[in-house]
């Protein structure tokens, strides 16, 4: 079940009414059940998956907290992370390591045969293993107490709206809203709605419009020149961005009405003046989960620095891995490291520099960081886009023609992919709708906060606007739009 689907709309309104109409000792029962009933939507098979993981981590949690040795504790400790890890790792990587194994063993002349399996990806078992595994190493760390109720714990794991593209919650902070008596309410219903609608807004009338463009030209890389590639680049941008903070504000909005806070996942990325404050912005969740998880354990920044600069490396690396079992993932996570080691170095003299300049000199030097770091931004989406290593390659060697005829190029480059001055005027309209959204929201304050302060026309005027978008655009939209969301896949 979709969240820009007409299912999820009945769905949501549904659940929302009964939850606040039954006592709250059955509350819990009915999120569950609903929890799986919207996860099995997909394939009811996968139920089994994720309970078997549901299981093994609320047992291992309760083991650690009852062993009575630190011998006993990191045993299950390891049982529950391991099984988890086997399991994601089983489904996601297994067919990636075999491939290039057997790459390897040809290239040195060994004569092997293809070993692959048919596995499908179950949505969402990056995201929601990861939630259980915080919970288990949180256990053992003495960060928080073994939850004892197994349904309320499953619904954790399987909370319908941040189960299938996250944000990652932890448990230390959901867990407890679960046990917690919630009242309706109606600033949160209206917090809740406004949120959901411009999720819709970000996911229906930019993202899947942008993806029509954006997989013309990554689908037919030979038949567009350089300056296609970047403008295509350039819209796959806002499209990812739309598609996953859409879905994460859907998820929130949806939450909200059901009177639970889940964490900011996105916060205005794009204005972000280094890649070190990009990644604070963008997909908070899981930045913050490897940072606690991943960076930390492995010394963080209080160390040397040679291991230091490696464990940020290191740390990007595995969140490219994360993403998927491509080599483009692992690229697009390495040059992430790359950036931030080198931040390292530039930042801190870069900052005692700008102290000394007058406002009008710091306004510049602002901007100019702005523009190299979301230049970086999309370069490193070249990779996470393309469809193979290879492809993201060509589109980077070719890229620097795109400079030799920039306005013929781009004149030509819109009419290769189809984007005609009707389209091109909609689609930039809908960009600056965002654009003045995430400033207002990065330099004044909540958008919806603000809104639900102004006069009541005002209120009704922009709520007709956003609806009508996102309806016309749903009602008009080409055949061949995305519907699904990106993040899915991971």
């Amino acid at each position: 079940m979709l969240f820009n689907s007409w299912q999820y709309a009945i769905f949501l309104p549904v659940v929302v009414g009964l939850y606040f109409c039954l006592p709250h000792r059955f509350r819990w029962g009915l999120l569950l059940v609903a929890s799986y009933y919207f996860y099995m939507s997909w394939n009811p098979k996968l139920v089994f998956l994720i309970l078997f993981t549901t299981i093994t981590s609320y047992v291992a949690a309760r083991k650690i907290e009852q062993a009575q040795s630190e011998t006993k504790r990191k045993a299950w400790l390891g049982a529950g992370v391991g099984l988890s890890l086997v399991c994601l790792f089983f489904f996601k990587y297994f067919n990636f390591v075999s491939e290039n194994i057997t790459a390897f063993l040809r290239a040195i002349s060994l004569p092997v045969g293809d070993f692959t399996l048919k596995v499908m990806l179950p949505v969402g078992i990056s995201f929601y293993t990861f939630q259980t595994l915080s919970y288990v190493i949180d256990v053992y760390r003495g960060t928080m107490k073994a939850e004892r109720h197994f349904g309320i714990y499953a619904l954790y794991v399987s909370f319908f709206p941040q189960l299938v593209a996250g944000p990652i919650e932890r448990a230390v902070t959901l867990l407890p809203q679960f046990h917690e008596q919630h009242k309706m309410n109606v600033a949160d219903m209206s917090y809740g709605c406004h949120q959901i609608a411009w999720g819709l807004f970000k996911k229906v009338a930019v993202a899947d419009i942008a993806a029509i463009y954006v997989n013309r030209v990554y689908g037919d890389l030979n038949g567009c020149g350089p300056m296609a590639y970047v403008i295509a680049t350039l819209l796959f941008a806002f499209q990812i961005y739309c598609d996953f903070s859409g879905y994460s504000d859907i998820a929130l909005g949806s939450a909200r009405m059901l009177g639970f806070r889940l964490m900011q996942n996105f916060n205005c990325p794009y204005f972000a003046t280094s890649i070190k404050e990009f990644w604070r912005r963008w997909h908070i969740s899981l930045s913050t989960w490897f940072q606690d998880y991943v960076y930390i354990p492995l010394g963080g920044s209080r160390c040397t620095k040679a291991r230091h600069l490696r464990n940020l490396f290191v740390t990007f690396l595995v969140s490219g891995l994360w993403h998927g079992a491509k080599w483009n993932f692992i690229v697009w996570g390495g040059l992430y490291g790359v950036f931030s080691v080198a931040e390292v170095f530039i930042l801190p003299k870069l900052e005692r520099w700008q102290k000394g300049l007058s406002p009008a000199k710091k306004r510049v030097t602002v901007f100019v960081r702005w523009a190299i770091s979301f230049g970086l931004v999309c370069l490193c989406w070249v990779f996470f886009r393309a469809d193979s290593l290879s492809d993201a390659l060509l589109i980077l060697r070719r890229l620097p023609w795109a400079a030799s005829a920039p306005l013929q190029g781009i004149a030509v480059a819109l009419q290769t992919i189809g984007l005609t001055g009707a389209n091109l005027m909609v689609l930039l309209f809908t960009l600056g709708l965002l654009i003045v959204h995430d400033a207002v929201q990065r330099f004044v304050g909540d958008p919806i906060v603000l809104l639900q302060k102004q006069h009541g026309v005002v209120r009704w005027a922009v709520r007709y606007v956003i609806c009508m978008i996102v309806l016309l655009t749903v009602l008009t939209a080409p055949e061949g739009v995305a519907v699904e969301f990106i993040y899915f896949q991971f």
